[in-house]
């Protein structure tokens, strides 16, 4: 699994977010620059963003950006499966109901099952305000 250019980004957005809660609104030019990421796909991810309730939004001079709940009320997955669409490791698993024609007898869908438990408890285990205070809670004993 490879997490691509936006979730990382967005990631840092938010983690710029919750670094500066205490700033108000605060605007996609100054997180570009903090972060040194392009506005324009700033923008690009905002717009995910929005429609999945995260953001707090003011227009206008003085507007910008700001998170809609405290740090600790976001995890990594929630922010990954937004910009990612999921964290499935394979087409059979992206669905509640695995709709694959060899589910029964597949002998490698353990594997794959497992692999998402894992990345899943792994990323929802790791809060904003966890990464903000260099802490992580106990996801299991494949943290190194």
């Amino acid at each position: 699994m490879k997490i691509s250019t936006k979730g990382r980004y967005a990631l840092r957005m938010l983690l710029d977010l919750a670094e500066n809660k205490d700033s108000g609104f605060i605007s996609l030019k100054e997180i570009a620059e903090r972060q040194g990421i392009s506005k324009q796909y700033l923008e690009q991810i905002v717009t995910l963003l929005n429609t999945s309730d995260i953001l707090r939004t003011s227009r206008g001079k003085q507007g910008g950006y700001m998170l809609l709940k405290e740090p600790s009320e976001y995890t990594v997955g929630q922010i990954l499966r937004i910009t990612e669409g999921g964290l499935a490791p394979v087409a059979c698993l992206e669905d509640a109901q695995n709709r694959c024609d060899r589910a029964e007898n597949c002998k490698t869908l353990s594997v794959w099952k497992g692999f998402y438990e894992v990345t899943n408890k792994y990323f929802d285990g790791i809060t904003l305000q966890g990464i903000l205070e260099g802490q992580r809670e106990d996801v299991g004993s494949y943290i190194i």
